[in-house]
């Protein structure tokens, strides 16, 4: 029994210092950290047994490895959900979903605005698979109806989207994916469990790229798939025999980045506020997306459904790409890099970065112009993020 089944009513933050943790024999304080390939049995009727799943218990690293259940039980626990299955990466938590869960023949709605990497998986990789995708334009629940067949078994959204923090009623959704006979996927990778919990507004499954905030240092690569059991199991088998699976290494680096998210996520949220709030008010800012700010479209929405507005903020700088790019290019604090969720913010340039794999036609359909900065807010000072940006500003 793991300590957080002592007590099922503990807080958020006890269970993301606390939850999923058995001791060994040892009776070790922090998480153990096992680095083996493989598990020994005791007899080979146990062995026949482990690998059949009549016995619980380590069988191989691929689909067994106790710090990487320690992980899975945590996030679990902290998103409300039965169940969690682990992954090497967030785009492997999404190809295994959808490897799972559909097949040929079948069909998913999505967003427009979601990450590159996605919408080329769902654009140019599944329908060579017989999946086919219909990207949905706008974040209205009625152009979601309109979407759906009757073959579609998905609908997958991430809220808030990468870059432009367009934010979707997750409860308006759920309902209309389940009266169209589909499952409501989000990706919950900008807010995590911290602030938003999308299991509890009626989605079926959570996927997180946790090589972002649940780590949050920018440490290592993970991903997960969170939801009721009846749907995770599938994924697990799926996980079981391809293999994209979580090392043991990375999976006790996210744990420990899970005992401080909450407040990370509080700490980088006000930051970005204050950082959005300045932006604003920037002569060569064209506008500002942030959910917590006023003049963000669904900003009423995201006050319903997240404890705050995120670390993720958006840019448009008059002058296009050249005064985008002397903003980044005169930056010495911030990194210019595209990752995200670490306590050192980051700034990257969508359209020749994260979305520049897409065409240039999806990218002004996403509404991801050439002047668009994206920044992932740290923990540094306020003035030096500001003096730092003023430098390619002015």
């Amino acid at each position: 029994m793991s300590l957080a089944d002592e007590n099922p009513h503990w807080s958020f933050e006890t269970l993301a210092v606390r939850a999923g943790q058995e001791r060994s024999q040892f009776n070790e304080h922090s998480e153990a950290l096992y680095l083996t390939s493989s598990f020994v049995f005791d007899n080979a009727a146990q062995a026949a047994a482990r690998f059949s799943g009549a016995e619980p218990g380590n069988v191989y690293a691929r689909f067994t490895n106790p710090t990487v259940s320690t992980m899975q039980e945590r996030l679990a626990a902290l998103e409300g959900a039965e169940a969690c299955v682990a992954t090497a990466t967030g785009m492997a938590a999404i190809l295994s979903t959808v490897m799972a869960l559909m097949q040929a023949g079948q069909h998913i709605v999505a967003s427009r605005s979601i990450f590159g990497a996605t919408q080329q998986l769902f654009g140019n990789i599944l329908p060579r698979f017989g999946v086919d995708t219909s990207f949905v334009d706008g974040g209205t629940v009625e152009a979601f109806r309109a979407a759906l067949r009757p073959n579609t078994k998905l609908v997958f959204v991430e809220t808030p989207s990468n870059p432009l923090t367009e934010v979707f009623d997750i409860a308006a959704l759920a309902e209309v994916a389940h009266a169209g006979g589909a499952l409501l996927v989000v990706d919950n990778c900008f807010c995590t469990p911290a602030l938003q919990r999308p299991l509890g507004l009626g989605a079926d499954l959570v996927i997180h790229s946790a090589t972002k905030y649940l780590d949050g240092q920018g440490r290592v690569l993970g991903g997960a798939v969170c939801g009721a059991r009846v749907l995770t199991e599938e994924v697990f088998k799926f996980l079981r025999t391809a293999g994209p699976t979580l090392s043991p290494f990375n999976a006790w680096v996210i744990l420990k980045g899970l005992e401080t998210l909450s407040i990370r996520m509080k700490a980088q949220s006000a930051n970005a506020l204050e950082l959005a709030q300045w932006l604003e008010a920037q002569p060569q800012v064209a506008r500002v997306y942030y959910p917590g700010l006023a003049s963000h479209p669904q900003h009423a929405l995201a006050l319903r459904q997240q404890a705050s507005g995120g670390a993720i903020l958006s840019f448009d700088v008059k002058g296009g790409r050249d005064a985008a790019w002397r903003v980044v290019d005169n930056c010495r604090l911030l990194s210019i890099t595209a990752n995200l969720g670490d306590t050192k913010t980051t700034i990257t340039h969508p359209a020749s970065t994260t979305h520049g794999r897409i065409t240039a036609e999806a990218r002004a359909a996403s509404g991801i112009g050439e002047g668009l900065l994206r920044i992932a807010v740290g923990l540094e000072s306020q003035a030096d993020l500001r003096a730092d940006l003023t430098r390619g500003l002015g």
